[in-house]
């Protein structure tokens, strides 16, 4: 296989906060309509099925996009791909299950900032285990000191009584989703060197969070009950749309940035982005201006810190 073409690393941090906004304003689309609707899982299979559509008329429609996809039924049949590279969707599924019970009570900035302190842990776990497609990443003392701002932004977000507005089980839901973001990171993009397509990588992640969201929706649906009917404003179902755009995105970056740095640029991303939602439509249970200008200030130090990183 061709070696891969590093990017700059301004540019490739560059895509990693485009991923960042991304997320935050999915996050706000997914949460609305999970309130909507009054079941965020249901809400995470929607936008879920959204992006796979998008995906299936892309696969079909593109013939590079249709010959990897054969390389990817080759290579499963021929078990010369593992199964945990075809497994990153399902954390995918986490996420947007996430941002539907979480996002729409206790803001995006909120949310954002306990996905920061699951990425960064698991980041700075995955990168030094060398499950990326950057392979082994040096633990340095700035990359260790930008995990522990962006663990302080935590602190910073549940100060002031946050955590009295807000039951204990919806301030950890958003660290698990970050956990999740960050293998789904490593494995999108192992496969996507596998199989030499981001797009294809793209496609198994949604066919594997689709499935889980099926199996998860049925049993909610089963102890809760239907949900409400499904609202008709088209922008509530973009979740989708965005899903499938940095998806894409973060399998094509990860091999030049790590699995760490892209997670923290995306952090510098979400922030900047959630704290302009948040300001102009504010959540229930959302954290206080102090408090988010200070979360953004410590994210922005986090990004700067471990920017110098080499392989070993």
């Amino acid at each position: 296989m061709p070696e891969t073409r590093r990017l700059p690393v301004p540019l490739a941090l560059g895509g990693a906060v485009a991923i960042g906004a991304m997320t935050a304003i999915q996050a706000r689309v997914n949460g609305v309509l999970g309130v909507r609707i009054d079941d965020g899982i249901v809400a995470g299979l929607v936008s879920f099925a959204v992006g796979l559509g998008i995906l299936v008329v892309v696969t079909i429609v593109v013939p590079s996009a249709r010959a990897s996809a054969g390389r990817l039924w080759r290579g499963v049949r021929g078990r010369r791909i593992p199964i945990w590279m075809l497994l990153g969707g399902t954390c995918g599924a986490l996420t947007v299950s996430t941002q539907g019970l979480t996002a729409g009570l206790l803001g995006v900035s909120l949310f954002t900032v306990g996905v920061v302190a699951g990425q960064t842990v698991n980041g700075l776990l995955l990168d030094r285990l060398g499950v990326g497609p950057a392979g082994v990443v040096a633990v340095t003392p700035g990359r260790v000191l930008g995990g522990v701002f962006a663990l302080a932004a935590v602190v910073i977000s549940l100060s002031g009584g946050v955590s009295d507005q807000a039951p204990w089980w919806l301030l950890v839901l958003p660290f698990a989703a970050g956990v999740g973001i960050a293998w789904q990171s490593a494995a999108n993009g192992r496969l996507a060197q596998r199989v030499q397509s981001p797009m294809t990588a793209t496609l198994m992640s949604f066919i594997a969070g689709t499935t889980v969201l099926l199996v998860a929706a049925a049993i909610s649906i089963a102890v809760s009950g239907m949900p409400e009917a499904l609202p008709t404003e088209p922008w509530l179902y973009l979740g989708g749309v965005l899903g499938f755009a940095y998806i894409l995105l973060g399998a094509t970056i990860v091999a030049h940035t790590g699995v760490l740095l892209m997670g923290l640029g995306a952090v510098l991303g979400q922030l900047l982005t959630s704290i302009i939602i948040d300001l102009l439509w504010p959540a229930t249970a959302g954290p206080a201006l102090w408090q988010l200008l200070a979360m953004i200030a410590v994210a922005m130090a986090s990004v700067a810190v471990a920017l110098p990183w080499r392989r070993r």
